[in-house]
């Protein structure tokens, strides 16, 4: 937004003639240099302000997806290519290591930024298939079996782009201060790999996808640091439940950025997610936020007690819906139909949601869904009925102060989530309410990222990880491999696929991928 203008040269001149002309061109400065201050100070990039979700870095444009797409691949390629590892990688690490521990005395103690290491893969697993999604985003033939449209799912598992983009972003454009890029291999505590998973499985013809897959799995595992850790220390997207899914195997150790954990083994096998390694990121929203400014004008109409408007059929765990569906249809002041894609039912979905106290969040194919990040953007109180369900970032948010935890068993007895609900308080609705404005934050993906939005809790949470990732390491680094016959833990199937420290006799790792 362009500023005041200024006064003319010459009209300034004539002002500052008079004795009154000079007071009043001090008056101005000092005005003009108190409203600057404050400026500075509530800025994004200020360690005492607190950026607001709809404005400054970060407003609708900026956490559009296609729309900060389309200035990311039209900006200079972000970077020379970073040095290559050193001959003696383990030894180069070591040393770096024993620098930060002896040197300073401020490591382990004091906290300090996440380092992290990005990969300059070929431009066939990055840039290439961004290009891809945005060329051929206007088709609307393209579908997946139940209807949706693939590119906005793409959009909901898009947290590759969001994250990448932002670490390979020049250093005086980022805010986040808590995570650093590094340009030698031997300053790294995380390596990432910017290989857009979820892109290529819905874009690329099967067979191309899984040879991609092959691809980027040999160009990976060939570096010296996966070698040297086994991808213990190494980041993978993998955000879409069927993403990477036939080369899955080979990454198992390496901690994956996944949309919830499914324990019933219909989406990942057992012993290759878990909470220990791996991070849940929220889907990107696909309804508008609702601001301070929307949560207010829409309080008083929100007369609708309970709102759901989705797939109402859905497979494996989804199988709660239908019945929720049979008990809540007819029951008064509660929504329930089915959704459709494209612009309307965005609209449809949107408006629904912000005229609702409550939003229904059942378990879809999977125990998670996107709706249940439109509902906290809606400002519409989550009620959720999902099990198996795994939370994003829950070692920092508490759920309990925007969410309704409900049991499958309970909810579709009959009368009882009516029930249940309308003896909810009106203090606790409105408590909840202000929550879910502040909250919404956590879940709004923008470019540059934000202090607290998604990208920065995603490194607060690997960074928390940090300790155990060495710990496995240098314990899989100093284990003589099939030295153990016999494992005296309780799981050791689970503690041989976590960390290889429990191997079965004459039987190497590369023999059982």
């Amino acid at each position: 937004m362009a500023g005041k203008q200024l006064p003319s040269s010459s009209l300034a001149r004539a002002r500052a003639a008079s004795p009154r002309g000079l007071l009043a061109a001090a008056a101005l400065l000092l005005l003009l240099l108190l409203a600057a201050s404050y400026s500075l100070l509530l800025s994004p990039s200020s360690p005492g302000g607190l950026a607001s979700p709809s404005s400054g870095p970060g407003s609708a444009a900026d956490t559009a997806f296609l729309a900060s797409l389309d200035r990311f691949l039209a900006s200079p390629r972000r970077s020379a290519p970073p040095a290559a590892a050193p001959g003696d990688l383990d030894a180069a690490i070591r040393a770096e290591e024993e620098e930060r521990l002896y040197g300073g005395g401020a490591w382990p103690a004091a906290p300090a930024p996440l380092r992290v290491y990005v990969y300059e893969m070929p431009s066939r697993f990055t840039y290439d298939l961004l290009r891809l999604f945005r060329d051929s985003y206007r088709e609307t033939s393209n579908l997946t079996s139940n209807g949706s449209p693939v590119h906005r799912l793409v959009e909901q598992h898009s947290i590759d782009y969001w994250l990448w983009a932002d670490l390979i972003a020049p250093e005086s454009q980022r805010l986040l201060k808590n995570v650093i890029r590094v340009r030698r291999q031997e300053e790294a505590d995380i390596f990432y790999v910017p290989f857009f998973t979820t892109i290529s499985y819905f874009l690329l013809e099967k067979q191309e996808c899984k040879a991609l897959y092959r691809e980027a799995l040999k160009w990976v595992t060939d570096q010296p640091a996966w070698q040297r850790s086994e991808g213990r220390d190494h980041v993978i997207p993998v955000h879409h439940p069927w993403s990477f899914k036939s080369v899955r195997r080979f990454v198992k150790k390496a901690i994956w950025l996944l949309p919830d954990m499914d324990s019933t083994g219909n989406w990942y096998k057992p012993g290759q997610v878990y909470l220990e390694k791996d991070v849940i990121l929220p889907y990107v929203p696909n309804v508008d936020l609702c601001d301070s400014k929307c949560v207010s004008e829409t309080q008083s109409r929100r007369s609708t007690l309970l709102f759901f408007r989705g797939r109402l059929r859905r497979n494996a765990g989804g199988k709660i819906r239908s019945k929720l569906v049979t008990e809540l249809k007819d029951a008064e002041g509660i929504i329930i139909e089915e959704g459709t894609a494209g612009a309307d039912g965005k609209a449809a979905a949107q408006n629904g949601m912000r005229k609702s106290l409550f939003c229904l969040n059942p378990a879809g194919d999977t125990p998670s869904s996107a709706r249940l990040f439109d509902a906290i953007v809606s400002g519409c109180i989550p009620v959720i009925v999902s099990d198996e369900l795994e939370l994003p970032f829950e070692g920092i948010l508490d759920y309990r102060k925007i969410a309704l935890f409900v049991s499958s068993n309970d909810a579709v007895q009959p009368g009882w989530l009516v029930k249940y609900l309308r003896s909810i308080d009106a203090k606790r609705i409105r408590q909840m309410q202000s929550n879910l404005l502040k909250y919404s934050r956590h879940f709004l993906y923008s470019s540059p990222a934000r202090p607290l939005g998604p990208e920065d809790l995603t490194w607060r949470m690997i960074a928390g990880k940090l300790v155990n990732i060495k710990l496995h390491i240098r314990r899989s680094q100093r284990v003589v491999r099939e030295s153990r016959s016999i494992c005296s833990v309780p799981n050791p199937v689970m503690i041989e696929t976590l960390y290889s420290d429990c191997m079965t006799p004459n039987v190497k790792e590369q023999d059982v991928l």
